[in-house]
């Protein structure tokens, strides 16, 4: 059995939020392997959250955070279930974290459950034709040409929804994942419920100056 050192107890546990002792117990479950780790206690901290689901959230705050002096804004409504853990720093520090995330993101949906039916089938039409007009897939059957759209699927989710994407501080775990620490962490059920981005001029119809028409209108006059 590998042998469990404190540097990597301690390297676990400011990478994932748990404690010491579930890092250790994760590190010797995955024998000395830290993403094995990791992944544990993900699903811990998942299947503790599952439990808190079902109870409501209905204080929170509203978040903000501007970017590039004013030209980028975001608003996240984020809700927990009692006001003392939403003036916690832990929470405080959590919407920010989110905001500043959905402005260098982008994110379009929170969940994949919001994506529109129309968007998604959209989406797996164009990834089906890029599928079978490259010739390497052209003999493959239609099992492996799915596992193929499952993954394409899988990485458009990554790109529009916020629970899907990358953290943008720690891109090994999701925006989901940091959700799950926060609530094995706080012990209450935290649910980022709606944002909106603003970046300035944008669905703007910016003028286009024609120099040459100018030039030539002031040689008539």
């Amino acid at each position: 059995m590998a042998e469990i050192t404190a540097g990597a107890v301690k390297t676990l546990r400011e990478k994932t939020g748990a404690g010491m002792m579930e890092c250790k117990k994760a590190l010797t479950e995955a024998e000395g392997n830290e993403d094995r780790a990791i992944e544990i206690l993900r699903k811990h901290g998942l299947a503790s959250a599952k439990k808190k689901e079902g109870r409501v959230a209905a204080e929170g705050v509203v978040g903000s955070y501007i970017h590039m002096g004013g030209k980028v804004g975001v608003l996240v409504e984020i809700n927990c279930e009692t006001d003392f853990v939403a003036r916690g720093e832990d929470f405080q520090s959590f919407v920010k974290d989110v905001a500043m995330h959905i402005c260098a993101a982008e994110p379009r949906f929170v969940t994949k459950e919001e994506v529109p039916a129309d968007v998604l089938e959209h989406e797996k039409k164009i990834y089906r034709e890029q599928i079978m007009t490259d010739e390497k897939n052209k003999n493959k059957p239609e099992n492996v040409v799915e596992k193929i759209m499952e993954g394409r699927v899988a990485k458009f989710y990554a790109e529009v929804c916020l629970l899907e994407q990358p953290f943008i501080k720690e891109n090994e775990i999701t925006v989901g994942g940091l959700l799950q620490q926060i609530v094995a962490k706080l012990g209450e059920n935290i649910r980022i419920r709606r944002f909106v981005r603003f970046k300035m001029g944008e669905g703007l119809e910016k003028r286009k100056d024609d120099f040459a028409s100018e030039v030539a209108a002031a040689l008539e006059n």
